[in-house]
Order: structure tokens, then sequence, then C-alpha cells
């Protein structure tokens, strides 16, 4: 009764899952879910460098006293080196065990730390700590979301709507970055908890959807988990990750902590363990990531251009941030405590850049390919740069805000083309891995760009901020000895407090001294003057640097994208169905069967449609169908060939069918230029795809791992997928037309409930001969 009750459940999820797949939304609801995912994922990497203040507050820590400044670090940057770290392992969990199902619980693990993170109840170091720990979990969930999200994207839509969708999916996980600080401006002044609350009835919301609404459609390919290789390439990434942490923090009386030999260690430990991974890789069975990747140009070109993006936009915020909280905020009358959620706010045009140019050059990347406007976005974005170098200090808001337009629509214009070229170029079931690794890249710049950033700002700020200081507080009656203390104070703590929104003079100078002075000198040092007029001048020092380097790593980004090549989706080798030869002894599986068919002699390739039928067969027409249920592609379809479209001219197609054992059979697929099918019966409307079972002929049961091929009249392949284990299947990328099929020869079983929305088609091989 258990069992049964088991397997009807079984069933009925089978059931749904065609009926969810079938409807020709699908592929939206695919995108908007995966977008969900995404966007809380990113607006939580940046929604506590706006709150961490009333945070620090409300558990009671001072996050500028000396010992509390690694705290403060690993809460900015423990879940990006988390999710910067974990992207690979689970995008290649994906590809073994399914796509979605990790999503799935990426959604749970993300709400369950949202949640505890909520809940603390700890006070001073130990409720910092708990904070880290839970936002390390946290970033596990996003780790999940992000790994998966352009993968299932990818197996959902077709090679030439994929750019747009990509393009939306990665646009909003940037904006969510700059959404973030708004978001954590405005919430955690009410109630610091609400920063962490927010992710939970959404978290919650999305994890029931994509429960109920989102199903595999990609290549499942089960393999041993490479332990080797995780455990390396962790332990190398995080050693990186984590110097870089600490490399920007004060030692032993230098302003930063790059001549500490804990931090060397780390930098070349990590490097040393990330080469170790590599070699790894080369040589167990099943790795993590197959190094051959980087064989692919435009998979290798598109990382590259990805990390240097990164680089230069990662850094950008924390710079902006300072430069309008320390000083351009103060000077127009905004009071400490209020200039963290006015930056955000003064930073939305950089926000509405990415999301007005990110959703056209991804629909543009579909019909020209992503080199023109990703190469073009990172010029537009250097541009932006140069003239963000030439701004003045004190700037006026209106050219600022059309220079962040312009710097966000060159950002959205690399962006999505970018995303879509990489996930393009990758086979079909390394998808997640490959997708993993790319938000690895773009991951790793945001924490690497905070180390160079925060490098070149501090060592402009060091070589006269603590002159300009010392003798700015004595001309105001400060003791020489508090002046001369308080200018030895590292230049990354006044970037600190600016960056909270403190008081930097009244937080660092502290009340005793205070108390002391005339009031009318202590209102004037912690006013909204005396620190931007102070830090003005050593600071844009520091910015010319910042945006050189970020000049640079836009321009060589631009010559990546270019050096991608044209318009590119991976394909298999091309294949031109040739005559079956049943009995060849080489038949040893699917691919094999296929071999097997092969001619090298175009001219005896078996004929597709009306002449390749036996005279009098039998027409069955299969019904409408959703997105493929095991979808492989389309491989064997290079984007910078015709290939089948709703407009094609094409209208014959040979259905290929191999699997271990058994004979191959060919089908043909009909449908007439006008939509109609050349059949004798009307037929549905499909919407590019075609859904059936493959059966043995005897004795009567389903075949798992069979191979289902669809090739066009010039011999090529244009879709390619496997059945499951009920030996059913999806097939995709065919035009959106009417269909004939038709056995060739002989006919074949026509589809259960014919017409209706569920029905399948039945292919049907024989076994071979012994």
């Amino acid at each position: 009764m258990t069992a049964r009750s088991a397997g009807s459940r079984a069933a009925r999820g089978r059931a749904r899952g065609a009926a969810d797949t079938a409807g020709p939304h699908y592929e939206w609801v695919v995108l908007s879910n995966t977008t969900l995912g995404v966007l809380i994922a990113t607006i939580n990497a940046s929604i506590m460098l706006i709150a961490l203040p009333d945070i620090f507050r409300g558990i009671g820590i001072d996050p500028l006293q000396p010992g509390n400044t690694s705290l403060l670090l690993w809460l900015i940057t423990g879940y990006l080196v988390v999710t910067a770290v974990l992207v690979v392992t689970f995008g290649r969990m994906g590809d073994m065990y399914g796509r979605v199902r990790m999503y799935n619980a990426g959604f749970a693990v993300f709400t369950v730390f949202s949640v505890l993170l909520s809940v603390t109840w700890m006070h001073g170091t130990a409720g910092a700590l708990w904070l880290i720990l839970m936002r390390v979990g946290q970033g596990v969930g996003g780790a999940m979301l992000m790994a998966n999200s352009n993968a299932i994207i990818t197996d959902a839509f077709p090679a030439d709507r994929r750019g747009l969708a990509l393009g939306l999916n990665q646009v909003a996980g940037i904006a969510g970055s700059f959404m973030g600080l708004v978001l954590g401006g405005l919430l955690a002044p009410v109630e610091w908890r609400m920063v962490f609350l927010l992710s939970v009835p959404i978290g919650v919301f999305g994890t029931f959807w994509s429960y109920r609404k989102l199903h595999d459609t990609g290549i499942r390919r089960p393999a041993r988990l490479d332990w080797w290789g995780n455990l390396t390439f962790a332990v190398g990434l995080v050693s990186v990750l984590a110097g870089i942490t600490y490399g920007i923090q004060p030692y032993h009386g230098h302003t930063m902590g790059w001549t500490n030999p804990w931090v060397l260690s780390a930098l070349i430990g990590g490097v040393v363990m990330l080469v170790i991974f590599g070699i790894v890789e080369t040589r167990v069975a099943e790795p993590m990531f197959r190094m051959s990747l980087f064989r692919i140009r435009a998979f290798t070109a598109g990382n590259l251009a990805s990390l240097l993006s990164g680089m230069g936009r990662g850094g950008l915020m924390f710079i902006l941030i300072i430069w309008l909280q320390g000083i351009w905020l103060p000077r127009r009358g905004y009071g400490f405590a209020e200039t963290p959620l006015w930056a955000g706010i003064y930073m939305l045009p950089l926000t509405i850049g990415f999301l007005v140019a990110g959703p056209i050059s991804g629909w543009l990347s579909d019909r020209y390919g992503a080199r023109p406007f990703a190469t073009g976005g990172m010029l537009v974005a250097a541009g932006s740069f140069v003239l963000l170098a030439l701004l003045p200090v004190d700037f006026h808001y209106g050219t600022f805000a059309a220079i962040l337009l312009l710097n966000g629509m060159g950002m959205g214009l690399f962006a999505s083309p970018n995303r879509a070229g990489i996930m393009n170029s990758l086979p079909a079931d390394q998808r997640g891995v490959g997708g993993g690794m790319s938000t690895t890249f773009q991951n790793s710049a945001l924490v690497l760009s905070i180390g160079v950033f925060f490098s070149l700002i501090v060592l402009g700020l060091a070589g006269s901020l603590p002159h300009a200081l010392s003798s700015g507080l004595v001309a105001q009656g400060v003791p020489a000895a508090a002046a001369d203390r308080l200018s030895a104070l590292p230049p990354v703590s006044v970037l600190f407090a600016s960056l909270l929104g403190y008081n930097p003079v009244q937080t660092l100078l502290g009340p005793n001294v205070l108390d002391q002075l005339p009031a009318s000198h202590a209102a004037y040092l912690t006013g909204r003057g005396f620190f931007p007029a102070l830090i003005s001048e050593p600071f844009a020092k520091g910015l010319d640097a910042a945006f050189m380097f970020a000049i640079a790593a836009c321009l060589v980004a631009a010559v990546a994208s270019w050096l991608r090549g044209g318009k590119y989706v991976h394909t298999d080798k091309p294949t031109t169905v040739g005559t079956t030869d049943y009995s060849c002894p080489a038949l040893r599986g699917p691919e094999s069967a296929h071999r097997g068919s092969v001619s090298s002699d175009r001219a005896a390739a078996v004929p597709v449609g009306t002449h390749g039928l036996a005279s009098g067969a039998a027409h069955s027409v299969p019904p409408t169908v959703g997105p493929d249920a095991a979808r492989a592609g389309p491989p064997g379809l290079r984007e910078d060939r015709p290939h089948p479209t709703r407009d094609s001219a094409l209208d014959t197609y040979a259905l290929i069918v191999t699997a271990h054992g058994y004979r191959p059979a060919t089908y043909s697929m009909m449908t007439g230029g006008s939509g109609r099918t050349a059949a004798a019966d009307p037929a549905p409307r499909t919407n590019g795809q075609i859904a059936g079972v493959v059966r043995a002929a005897s004795p009567d049961r389903p075949l798992p791992g069979a191979v289902i091929r669809a090739v066009d009249a010039t011999g090529r392949i244009v879709a390619r997928t496997t059945t499951d284990r009920d030996g059913r299947f999806r097939l995709t990328g065919l035009p959106h037309r009417l269909y004939a099929v038709t056995r060739a020869p002989g006919p074949t079983t026509p589809p259960d409930d014919h017409g209706s929305a569920g029905a399948t088609f039945h292919l049907t091989l024989d076994g071979m001969k012994s």
C-alpha cells in the first residue's frame, strides 16, 4: 500500500511537471523565479554595508576599536568569500544531482539563516561572531542560488532568446548590490533586525514557488564528487581572499598589513593550492571543473573580462560611498548619521543605467552576438571613469549623476551579453559548474577590488593626511599630544569611520579632549566643515590612482571581450545521417550506434521528408508540449550559421533514436513552410518542442538513456536529448510549426490521449540480432 501510494505520488509529480513545462509561459516562470533568487542573494551582499552602524550599536560594540576591525571586515566580506568559494562546488553538484534540486535547497537554506540572523540575542563580541557565522550560512544558500540560476535559465530558453533572459537575470543581480545600500539605509534606523527579516518572507515564497513550479530540464550527469578538487579549491581561494581582507588592516605601525607574515603566507599558500587544484583537476576521472573548458575561447575570454570588469566596478561602490559620506554630503548640510542612506539614494543613477542597458543589450546580443556589446560596454565604462577622475572633489550633482548613469549603462551593456556568451559556450552537461566558475570570478573580483581600491586610497591618504590632520587640530586648540596621537592612526580608520557614517573627528578624538576645548572650536571640529575640507586633498590623490586602475581594468576587459570571437553557441561536431548498418559490430551504445550509422558519403544520406517514407506509412502527430525535460541543447548548433527558428524555411527533419543493444530507428518530421503539415490530418501547433517516450518493442518496456537527435535536411544535428529513467524525453530547438511524424519504414505507435496537452509520442526500438 505504501509503495503503491509512493508510486502514485511520483506519477502525479511527473504529470504535474509535464503540465508545468508544457505551458507556453514556463520559461518566464523560470526567469522570474531565478531572478528573484539572484536578486535577494545580491541584495544581501551589500545590505549590511549601510546598516553596519545600527547593527553594531544594536549588539553593543564599537567597530572602530582596533580589536574589532576584523569583526567589521568579516561581516562585510564573509558572505562574499563564501559565495565565491562554493558556487563552483554547488554548480557541479547541480550537474550531478539536478540543478533545480540544488536551487530549491539554496532558497530554503538562505531563508533559515536569514531567520537565525534576525533572532540574534547575544551582545558584544559573541553577538558579532554569531552574526558572522550566520552570514556564512546565509552565504551557503546564496551560493546554491547563484550557482544554478544561470544554468536553469540556459536549459529553459532556446539560444535565440537566451541572451535577453540571462541579461535580465544578470542585471537584476548586479542592480541588487546597489539596491541593498538603499534598503539597508531605510530599514536599519527603524530596527536593525529588519535588515535580515526582509529576506524571510521573500525566501519562504521563493522556496515554495520554486519547489512547485521549477523542474529539471537539463542533462543530469551522475558522477562521484571530486573531494580533492573541492578541498584544494576551497583552501586556496579562502586563503587568498582572507589574505586580502587582512592585508588592508594596519600591522605593527604600518598603514596596511601587506608585510604581515601571516598575510604573505595566506596569499602565497593560497596561490600554490590553486595551482595544485589545477593539476588535480587534470588527473581525476570526474573533476569538479573540467580545465578543458578553458580551451573554449568564448568561455575563457568572457570570464577574464568578467573578472576585470568586476574589479573595476566592485571597488567603485566603496569609493563612491566614502566620497559621498565623508566629503560631499556633509558639505551639503547632511549630518554624518544621515549620510549612509543618502549616499545610497544619490547613487541610484548607477542602478538605473544597469536596468536600462542590460535587457536591451541582452536582447540585441541574441541577434548579433556578445562581442560588440560587451566590448563597447567596457569602453563606455572606461570613459565614465575618465570623467569621474576629471571631476572636482566638490562636484555638481547633475554632472555626477550623468556620469554615474553612463557608467551603469556601460556596465549593463557589458554584463548581459558577456554572461550569455559564457553560458552559450558551455556543453549542456557542464552548465552548472561552468556557470558556478563564472560566478566565482565575479564574486572574487569584488573582494579583490576592495583590497586594490582600499590600498590605493590609503596610500594616497598616508602621504599627506597625517600632517594635515595634526596641523588642523592644533590650530583649533587641540593639545599637540592628542593631535599627534590622532594623526598617527592608520588612514584606514578614517576611511572606516566615513564608510560607517560616524563623525570621524568626534569618534576618533573622543569626549575627553573635546570637553577641554572652547565650545566654538569643538563645534567646528565636529561639524560638517572641518573634516570634509581636511580630507578632500589627500583623498583626491588616492581617488585618482583608484580611477586609473579602474580605467586600465575596463580597457583590458574590452580587449578580452573582443578576443572572444564571433557569435557562438557550443556545438557537437556536425553529423551527417547516413545509411544504417544494423549488424555493425562496433555498435556498443547510443553514441557508437549513431556513429555506426554515419556515412561519409553525403549522397548516401537518408532522405528526410516524404521521399524518405515507406509507401502508405501512417502519420502520427505530437501534441503541444513544453520545455525539454532532459535537454542537451541544442548541441550541434552554431549561432554563426543558419539554424531553425520560428521563421525558418526548413520544413523537413529526421529524428534518429539510438540505444545500446537496439537497432537505431529513423522517423521523419514534416512541416509546411506556411505552418501546415504535409499530413492529411490537421496537427496542433507546437512551441518548438516534442515530448515522447522511447520503448523497447519486445519485451515492451521504457528505455532509459536512449539518445534522440533531430537532423535537418542538410544532415546537421539541430537538437539532441536523452531519455530519463522512465524512457521519457522532451526535444527542443525546433521551429514553432505544425508537424507530422512518421516511422521510416513502417508505422509508429500513436500517442496517448491524442491531441491533449499531456500526450506523449511513442518511439520504439527493436533489439539487436545476436
